[in-house]
């Protein structure tokens, strides 16, 4: 079968080749993908594959096609949401039934394929922080994948969200996705907020975390930065206060955090941002882009 796979020789480590096709364990489905959605984590992340030729790959949509052998999880012709580490840019990939989610019929593959790493982070992330009713939230990279989400979630939950992107042009949308507040950098927040959902990591995480109140904690989702942070302690001594500063990894199981997910976007209470859509023959152009902060919300690809 045609998959995406690890090629050192190729742009961003990324080429299409022939691989086997899956075999699953008693407790995976197979699924013929129809979407897959691409995070800048699992693009920077290819070089470190097991060998050329291994197929990445976090999220994918599609049909199932065969079943789990141990009898649990979705029947064939099921449509549904999966989550693996690997395999997901493949024709067929398979997946535990622990983390697929069954969509619902308003919900085509495209917006399944955008929900799982960054909406169930995003929703595991805010989660982390406690109640945040009435509370001060911040989303750094509110403009990407997991922030457009973080801040859709943040909002619904009756935090006061400030979203903080790189450029006005990043911003635009946030507040009607229940942001209120838009800031370019945090130079404009003067009050202490609860919490941090940092998608950026380097100085803007130590900046944001020097801004949590008593409490409060911050969440370090992403470094899209790609840069170090430093975190002045001496100076977090002095402040007096009790707060958090925690690195944060989406932790499966995910299918109950699927199901959730792809109910409110049944119901039109969440949108998955799809900010490119296009064929997976343009894996490279579209990881590209999204390298270079050119994609706002996700990328998701369509499978032939």
């Amino acid at each position: 079968m045609r998959a995406v796979v690890f090629d050192p020789r190729s742009p961003l480590n990324i080429g299409f080749g022939d691989v086997p096709e899956p075999e699953p364990a008693a407790d995976e489905a197979v699924i013929e993908v129809r979407a897959i959605a691409l995070n800048l984590g699992e693009i920077h992340m290819i070089s470190q594959a097991d060998a050329p030729g291994a197929v990445p790959g976090w999220d994918a949509a599609g049909v199932v096609t065969q079943a789990a052998a141990d009898g649990s999880g979705p029947p064939v012709g099921a449509r549904v949401v999966s989550f693996a580490w690997t395999g997901g840019w493949a024709q067929r990939r398979a997946a535990a039934v622990d983390d697929i989610g069954v969509l619902p019929d308003a919900v085509d593959f495209a917006e399944a394929a955008a929900l799982p790493v960054a909406g169930a982070a995003a929703l595991q992330a805010l989660r982390a922080l406690g109640p945040v009713i009435g509370e001060r939230v911040l989303v750094t990279g509110a403009s990407g994948g997991v922030g457009r989400f973080a801040v859709q979630l943040a909002a619904r939950a009756g935090a006061y969200v400030i979203a903080a992107v790189g450029n006005p042009a990043r911003g635009e949308g946030l507040r009607e996705l229940g942001a209120d507040e838009v800031l370019v950098g945090l130079e404009g927040i003067t009050e202490p907020v609860h919490g941090v959902l940092d998608n950026v990591g380097g100085p803007l995480l130590a900046q944001a975390f020097a801004l949590v109140g008593d409490g409060g904690s911050a969440q370090s989702i992403g470094n899209a930065s790609g840069l170090p942070t430093a975190i002045d302690f001496d100076t977090a001594r002095l402040q007096s206060v009790r707060k958090r500063l925690e690195p944060f990894r989406a932790r499966p199981p995910l299918r109950r955090d699927l199901t959730y997910l792809l109910t409110l976007v049944e119901r039109g209470e969440l949108d998955p941002q799809i900010g490119l859509r296009d064929s997976w023959d343009e894996i490279g152009a579209v990881a590209g882009a999204l390298i270079n902060r050119q994609v706002a919300g996700k990328a998701v690809l369509d499978v032939a």
